[in-house]
C-alpha cells in the first residue's frame, strides 16, 4: 500500500454525470432533508472522488486527506447524536449516504462505514458518557481515524474462538493477541478491539496509537479495495487503562451489533456500485456503434439491461423497507443479511454483466466496472461471507443454526 505517491496520482478529464435509476419512483418516499443529503454527498463524490479514484486504485494509494473531508461533510457516525458532534439524522440518511460514496468506491465507503458503524457506534452504545465525549467528536470531524478489530488470522467467520485476551493487573488491563484484515488500521489513532478476558468473556476495549507494545502492519498486494488501508493490529503486552473498557455491554452480541449496524450501511452502499455499473452499460449501448447501429439496438443488450435495472429496483425497495424498520427499531439481524447478502450479489452480477457490455474497454480504468467488480469480491465476503448470511436466514426459517 503506496500512500506516497502523489506524484502519480492524476486527474482524470472524464466528467461525472451519473444520475441513480429511479424505476419506481422512489424518490416519492424520500423527505426533502433525504435528497438533500443525498445530493450533497452526490456532489461530493462527483468533485472529491470521481476525478481521482482510478488514480488512487491504480497506484493502492490510500488519500488520508479524505478522512477530514468525510468529516466535514458529516460522513462519519450520521445517524448518532448532534450533541457528540454528529449529525442526528435517520437511518436512510445514513443508507443514502453510504449509497452515494460507494457509487464512488467500495474502498471509500469502506472508510466511512468502519469509522461510523465499527469504531463510534460502539463507542456510544457500549460506551460511558466520559468515553463519547472525549472520543466522538474527533471521530465524527474526521480529526481522528479508527478501525475496529474482531477478526483473527484463525477466527473469521467463528469470531467466538478468537484467542485475543486481557488480564487484570490491578491498575491497567495487559492485552495480547492479533487481529487481520482491518480497515483503516495503518492510519488509526484508534481501534475498539473485542477480546477476552480471564474469564473467558468478550469485552470491548479502546487502544489508542502510541500505546507500548501496539503496532499496525500494512496489508500489501490486494486486487481489491486497493484505494482502502487495510492492515493488522498486533498487541504484544499493550497495557491499556482500566477506563478504555466499554463497559455497558459485553459477550460477542456487543460487536454483533456493530456489524448488524454496519451491513445495513453496506446493503445501501453495494447498491451505489451497482447503479454504477448500470448507467455506464446504458450510456455505452447508446454511444458504441456496430453493424451500423447503436449495440443498444441489439435484444441480448436491452434484456442485461431490463435485469439490471430490474435488480437494482427489488433491491431499492428491500434497502428502504429497511431503513424503516431501524428507524422504528425493529430490524433484526436475519433481516439485514437478507438485505446485505442481495445487494452485494444484485452488485456483482451486474458488474460482471456491464463488463461485458463495454467489450475490451470494459477491463480499463476508462470505466469502472473492474475497480467495482474487484471490490465487490471483498465486499462479498467481509461482515458475514455470503455463505455465512445465507446460513443466518436458513437458521431464522428452519430454528436450526446450521453453523455450530
Amino acid at each position: 500500500m503506496n500512500t506516497d505517491n502523489h506524484a502519480k496520482i492524476q486527474k482524470s478529464s472524464k466528467q461525472d454525470t451519473f444520475e441513480h435509476p429511479d424505476f419506481y419512483g422512489m424518490d416519492s418516499l424520500l423527505t426533502e432533508e433525504h435528497i438533500m443529503v443525498r445530493g450533497a454527498v452526490r456532489d461530493f463524490v462527483k468533485q472529491e472522488i470521481s476525478p481521482y479514484i482510478e488514480s488512487w486504485a491504480q497506484n493502492a494509494h490510500f488519500p488520508l486527506e479524505m478522512v477530514k473531508k468525510f468529516g466535514d461533510i458529516g460522513a462519519f457516525g450520521p445517524q448518532l447524536p448532534t450533541k457528540y458532534g454528529c449529525g442526528g439524522m435517520d437511518y436512510i440518511s445514513y443508507g443514502l449516504i453510504m449509497q452515494e460514496i460507494e457509487r464512488g468506491d467500495s474502498g471509500m465507503r469502506s472508510t466511512a462505514s468502519v469509522q461510523g458503524s465499527l469504531v463510534m457506534y460502539p463507542i456510544y452504545k457500549f460506551g460511558n458518557e466520559e468515553q463519547r465525549h472525549k472520543y466522538l467528536p474527533k471521530l465524527a470531524s474526521g480529526e481522528w481515524l479508527g478501525c475496529f478489530g474482531l477478526t483473527e488470522p484463525d477466527h473469521g467467520s467463528n469470531p467466538s474462538g478468537m484467542t485475543t485476551n486481557f488480564k487484570d493487573m490491578g491498575d491497567h488491563y495487559l492485552l495480547n493477541g492479533a487481529k487481520m484484515w482491518i480497515s483503516n488500521a495503518p492510519h488509526a489513532d484508534v481501534a475498539v478491539v473485542w477480546a477476552k478476558s480471564e474469564e473467558g468473556r468478550i469485552h470491548g476495549l479502546i487502544v489508542e496509537r502510541g500505546m507500548e507494545g501496539f503496532s499496525t502492519p500494512t496489508t500489501h498486494g490486494k486486487w481489491s479495495l486497493r484505494a482502502s488501508a487495510t492492515g493488522e493490529l498486533v498487541f504484544d503486552n499493550v497495557k491499556v487503562p482500566k477506563e478504555n473498557l466499554l463497559p455497558n455491554k459485553s459477550g460477542l452480541g456487543a460487536p454483533m451489533m456493530c456489524l448488524d449496524s454496519a451491513r445495513y450501511g453496506i446493503a445501501w452502499g453495494a447498491i451505489g456500485a451497482a447503479m454504477d455499473c448500470y448507467e455506464s452499460a446504458r450510456k455505452y449501448c447508446a454511444e458504441r456503434i456496430q453493424f451500423d447501429k447503436p449495440i443498444g439496438s441489439f435484444q441480448l443488450q436491452q434484456k442485461k439491461l431490463a435485469e439490471m435495472l430490474t435488480e437494482i429496483t427489488k433491491a431499492q425497495l428491500l434497502n428502504f423497507r429497511l431503513g424503516q424498520l431501524f428507524n422504528e427499531g425493529k430490524a433484526t439481524t436475519p433481516q439485514i443479511s437478507m438485505a446485505k447478502r442481495n445487494a452485494v450479489e444484485t452488485a456483482l452480477n451486474i458488474a460482471r454483466e456491464a463488463r461485458q457490455m463495454h467489450g475490451g474497454m470494459g477491463i480499463t480504468g476508462e470505466y469502472p466496472m473492474m475497480r467495482h467488480m474487484a471490490n465487490l469480491e471483498s465486499v462479498v465476503t467481509y461482515e458475514g461471507t455470503h455463505d455465512i448470511h445465507l446460513l443466518i436466514l436458513g437458521a431464522e426459517i428452519t430454528g436450526i443454526p446450521a453453523f455450530k
